[in-house]
């Protein structure tokens, strides 16, 4: 529990219908993370498009889906792959990273290979992505790591395709997100249960100077992030079933608690509303909304 936040539930939206529900024996990517369990999906990497339409993959099957205000679902393409989280690129192609695959671009069911290693060094599974307002896209290696095998990196691509990795020995770099001015990266450290923040602003040569913004504590650790236009950052606490959100000083705006299920994995503010929260849960593939407009307002005054 984050001390002294204001606990809120979470409201049921919409749920992945039953007749899109995977009903074979597991894929390899479902065995190796659910062992013995018979997962129909497994929903990540949460957006808004330009229409207010929410995307979501469904990493196992590699499947995408386009969830509309109304709830409604599209089956938008499904490839070969296991893929964690999407943005439209400025030329609108789709940009995904893929557990499987590295960073691809998807045309229809094409898979166009952007990057599979950097400097030589293969990836070890990618795990998120954001864009920030220049455009770098900012993405986590996390593979299997944990604290046992700290091995997992932070990465960039600058929008001319130039590639680093920009951070190692991270224990399961997980979500990660832009503060609005795109000053600071926040990524989710999941097996060390912590928040960490750098500057976006690199060093020439070197990795940055990596700071811990938050402790957390319980669940299995941070998931996916997001940030509005306030300067909040969201939290989905995995296996925990709530989400978290905190000011850009890191103090508490409030718990959120989902009415069901406990795989929480990602979290997306609506891009015209700051105060619309939607909360992903992977363990019934449903999509939770919470209104953060009750909550001390004031915060963002101060």
């Amino acid at each position: 529990m984050m001390r002294n936040a204001p606990i809120l539930e979470a409201e049921f939206l919409t749920e992945l219908p039953e007749e899109l529900h995977h009903r074979g024996p597991p894929t390899p990517w479902a065995a190796m993370t659910r062992p013995g369990q018979n997962i129909h999906s497994f929903l990540e990497g949460a957006f808004f498009d330009a229409d207010g339409a929410l995307w979501l993959c469904d990493v196992p099957e590699g499947r995408i889906f386009r969830v509309t205000a109304a709830g409604e679902w599209e089956f938008v393409q499904s490839y070969e792959g296991e893929p964690h989280s999407m943005r439209f690129a400025a030329d609108g192609r789709m940009l995904v990273v893929d557990y499987r695959h590295g960073l691809i671009g998807l045309q229809g069911s094409d898979i166009l290979p952007l990057a599979t290693e950097i400097d030589g060094r293969p990836f070890l599974g990618l795990s998120d992505m954001c864009l920030a307002p220049d455009d770098t896209l900012w993405f986590t290696d996390s593979g299997r790591t944990s604290l046992s095998d700290p091995r997992g990196g932070v990465c960039c691509r600058k929008p001319d395709g130039s590639l680093r990795r920009v951070l190692d020995y991270i224990a399961y770099p997980n979500g990660i997100a832009v503060s609005p001015d795109g000053a600071f990266v926040y990524v989710a450290s999941t097996r060390a249960n912590q928040i960490l923040r750098f500057a976006s602003a690199l060093p020439a040569e070197g990795p940055p100077m990596l700071g811990t913004f938050l402790h957390l504590s319980g669940g299995l650790g941070p998931d996916g992030l997001a940030t509005n236009a306030l300067g909040w950052l969201a939290i989905a606490q995995a296996q925990a079933g709530r989400a978290y959100v905190v000011d850009a000083l890191g103090d508490p705006v409030a718990e959120i608690r989902l009415p069901r299920g406990m795989w929480t994995t990602s979290v997306a503010f609506h891009p015209e509303d700051p105060l619309r929260l939607y909360i992903i849960e992977a363990q019934f593939g449903a999509v939770f909304v919470a209104s953060l407009g009750p909550v001390d307002i004031m915060k963002v005054n101060r």
